[in-house]
């Protein structure tokens, strides 16, 4: 996603921002997310499978209270850290749009032109069924890490 200067000049503060990559693990993180959110959902199926084995005597009550609750709270958190994936996820997808969109900005006032398969080149690929960046992406320079 982001690499240091190959030319050993350690804490130059030089890196190289490559979208496609950065839109390659936006895909992941929303992958992650729809499989994370598939087995929330086949926990919580399994565990109303089970139904209520402790009982209705005093001890099973009070465990059946305590249970209610947590397990509540626990599928709920499972769910909700499925939607904050997809958004790491939708995230990621949104920086890549504007870096490319920042480096056509800068190259286009320094006269740049893109190079073929540059970082917004529809080739890399943004979004499924969405180019990597719209109408301006012809403009930026390749991959100016040293």
């Amino acid at each position: 996603m982001a690499s240091g200067s190959s030319s050993g000049d350690a804490g130059s503060g030089r890196f190289a921002i490559k979208p496609w990559e950065v839109h390659g693990e936006g895909r992941e993180f929303e992958k992650i997310s729809e499989d994370f959110g598939k087995a929330a959902a086949t926990l919580e199926q399994s565990l109303t499978a089970l139904g209520s084995p402790w009982g209705l005597d005093k001890p099973g009550s009070g465990f059946a209270a305590v249970y209610k609750d947590a397990r509540g709270g626990l599928l709920g958190g499972l769910r909700g850290l499925a939607g904050q994936l997809g958004q790491v996820g939708s995230g990621l997808h949104t920086m890549a749009e504007r870096t490319v969109d920042a480096e056509t900005t800068a190259a286009a006032g320094f006269g740049g032109t893109a190079a073929p398969g540059g970082p917004g080149a529809p080739a890399p690929g943004g979004r499924p069924g969405k180019p990597a960046t719209p109408v301006a992406a012809a403009s930026v320079p390749k991959d100016r890490s040293a």
